[in-house]
Order: C-alpha cells, then sequence, then structure tokens
C-alpha cells in the first residue's frame, strides 16, 4: 500500500503511476471490461455525455482542469481558439501532449489548489474531478473556477455516478458516508484517493447556494453533467 500522509499527494501519485494505463478504465479494457452488454452501455451513455458537450460548444478562451491522458481534451480542442490544459500529474500531461500534437493547446503542471489563473477563460471545463475533491475544499475549488471566468463565462463538467460497473472488477465502492476509495494499479499496488459521489439534485442546490446557476443531470446509469454559470 502506497502511503505519503498527504491524501491529495498519494491522489497524485496515483495519477502519475497509473498514466500509462488509465485509458483502459474509460475504454473498457483489461480489469475494466464488464463484457458486451455493460460496455456497450458505458459507450452509449459516453457518447450521451459527448453529444451534451457538443451542445454546449465550448469556445473562445477554453481551461481545463486535471484534463487528464485527454479523453475530453481531443473533443475541446475542435471548438477552442486556445485551449489551456491544467493538471498536477506531469506524466499524464505527457500523454495528453503525445496525444494531441496540438499548438493549440498549453499545457500547465501545476497542483490545482495552488494554481493561479494568468488569463480569464470564457469556458472552464473539468471531467472526473470534482469527485476527487476533498469534501472541505468544495467551495475553495469553486472560488478558483470563479476567478477564472470571463464576464459571461459558463462552465462543464462530467463526472461519476456511483455505480460499481464503472471501475475496475477488483475495485470495492466506498460505503456512502465514505470519501475516500482504495484503488489498485495492473501491477497491484495500491493508493488511497478521493472520491466522493454526488446527486443531481443536491449538487444544483449546493451550487445554487454558493452563487452557480447549473442544469445537473445523469444518465441511465454512469455519468452526472453540469452546465451553468454564475448568477447575475
Amino acid at each position: 500500500m502506497h502511503r505519503t500522509g498527504d491524501p491529495l499527494q498519494e491522489q497524485l501519485d496515483y495519477y502519475n503511476a497509473r498514466a500509462g494505463e488509465y485509458d483502459q478504465w474509460w475504454l473498457r479494457q483489461g480489469r475494466y471490461d464488464r463484457g458486451p452488454e455493460l460496455n456497450g452501455r458505458w459507450v452509449a451513455e459516453g457518447v450521451e455525455i459527448s453529444e451534451m458537450l457538443a451542445r454546449f460548444r465550448p469556445e473562445g478562451e477554453v481551461l481545463e482542469i486535471a484534463c487528464g491522458t485527454g479523453i475530453w481534451t481531443v473533443q475541446l480542442l475542435p471548438f477552442a481558439t486556445c485551449l489551456t490544459a491544467l493538471d498536477g500529474a506531469r506524466e499524464v500531461l505527457a500523454v495528453n501532449a503525445a496525444k494531441l500534437k496540438s499548438e493549440k493547446v498549453r499545457y500547465i503542471e501545476a497542483d490545482v489548489f495552488k494554481w493561479q489563473p494568468d488569463r480569464m477563460f470564457d469556458v472552464v471545463f473539468f471531467s472526473f474531478w470534482l469527485s476527487h475533491v476533498p469534501p472541505e475544499r468544495f467551495e475553495e475549488f469553486w472560488e478558483l473556477v470563479r476567478s477564472c471566468l470571463a464576464p459571461g463565462g459558463r462552465v462543464f463538467f462530467v463526472d461519476s455516478l456511483r455505480d460499481s460497473g464503472s471501475t475496475a472488477v477488483n475495485h470495492d465502492l466506498p460505503g456512502e458516508e465514505s470519501t475516500v476509495s482504495r484503488r489498485k494499479l495492473n501491477d497491484g499496488r495500491e493508493y488511497q484517493v478521493y472520491k466522493v459521489f454526488y446527486e443531481p439534485e443536491d449538487l444544483a442546490a449546493r451550487l445554487r447556494a454558493l452563487g452557480w446557476e447549473f442544469e445537473v443531470s445523469q444518465t441511465a446509469s454512469y455519468f452526472i453533467r453540469g452546465q451553468g454559470s454564475r448568477i447575475p
């Protein structure tokens, strides 16, 4: 078991170590293969979210927080005038850059909670990141998002619903009251990461209390999606 004494650092170490195998999760390969029926459902719901993002049209100066290996970066790229891809994990940034090979993408390696924007953005996007934000830093994270947005700026996010079929076959979901999950790599190394599951209505209400207006919805089994902006 990998232990640093700092949960956020352990989470960062996990994603650095997982960079070369991360896409297996999205592609339903190896330990994430749930058979034709469930894999097909996963793919269909992923397409549903992608279509919502396309209708949202993430145009202009776009910031992707926790960009990972580029699964969503590649979908943002056709819309963006300039795309800033931020992540704390150097190894996933390398995978992302090798995958996209685009001069339109500006890569930044930084701790999300220590980084300060150097420009304003028309769109802020993040996928499967909000669930990794420690609960006690939820408001702090949304204040960062606010500080990144140009007047009239918009936000789109994607995340996980609580469903055991969305993770590896040798992963167990944490208890409903837990905010930490144990994750394994293909070689058996284990890490603790934050994993907080949200219900759409509860999340929309919580964001409204912070001054945001969000439409939050879910697919049938696997994903939650939100789009919105600051309340004027």
